[in-house]
């Protein structure tokens, strides 16, 4: 979506989003390149928007969490549109992606990212067979900011890989533990199978 067109994006930091879900009773994640920054614990490389991952099952408290918030829904997804997203709407797949900001003159500073749940496990968007437990979704900073697994964002930025996913992939790579690298190529094959992270992360045995 073009900035020009829906407007301007001054994203938010990871710990302003962290003071405006402190009293929120569903789970949260920053997710997209902020979370590779949590976990590497460091700054990588600028960032033209903010994600926070929350389940779609959550989507009516996240909705009463930012009730005076300026709230507007990708709708259809990926082509440039915004509509508000009203109160008491229910959002329906494949509906996933909301952009908010604070008053109708404010920039744009979050982008909300609603992903599927089953039981206990979190269920990709993209693939059902792709599947995690939920506690093991995203992990926590050292500041006690909710941030997505390494692998799971990854997992997101394998499909259409930029400059900036390689950025990430690289400074992160060397933290994740082999279960995770497994996790990760395994779940690239199902939507990339050719795709060249699958053999940085695996070792010739596995390929």
């Amino acid at each position: 979506m073009s900035a020009d067109v829906l407007g301007r994006w001054v994203p938010d930091r990871p710990e302003d989003v962290a003071e405006v879900f402190a009293e929120a009773d569903f789970p949260w994640w920053i997710a997209g390149g902020y979370a590779i920054e949590l976990a590497v614990g460091r700054e990588l490389r600028p960032h033209g928007d903010l994600d926070v991952l929350v389940l779609r099952r959550d989507q009516a408290l996240v909705r009463d969490l930012l009730a005076c918030w300026h709230l507007y829904v990708a709708d259809p997804p990926g082509q440039g549109e915004l509509r508000p997203w009203c109160p008491g709407e229910v959002l329906q797949s494949p509906l996933h992606d909301i952009w908010c900001r604070r008053t109708p003159e404010a920039p744009w500073s979050m982008q909300l990212m609603l992903d599927e749940a089953e039981g206990t496990q979190w269920v990709s968007r993209r693939a059902a067979e792709i599947r995690l437990p939920i506690d093991r979704l995203g992990r926590m900073s050292e500041a006690g900011i909710p941030y997505l697994a390494p692998e799971v964002q990854l997992f997101y930025k394998a499909k259409a890989t930029r400059d900036k996913d390689e950025i990430d992939f690289v400074a992160v790579l060397p933290l994740l533990d082999a279960p995770a690298r497994v996790w990760l190529a395994d779940a690239i094959k199902v939507m990339a199978p050719g795709h060249p992270w699958i053999r940085r992360l695996l070792p010739v045995s596995r390929m």
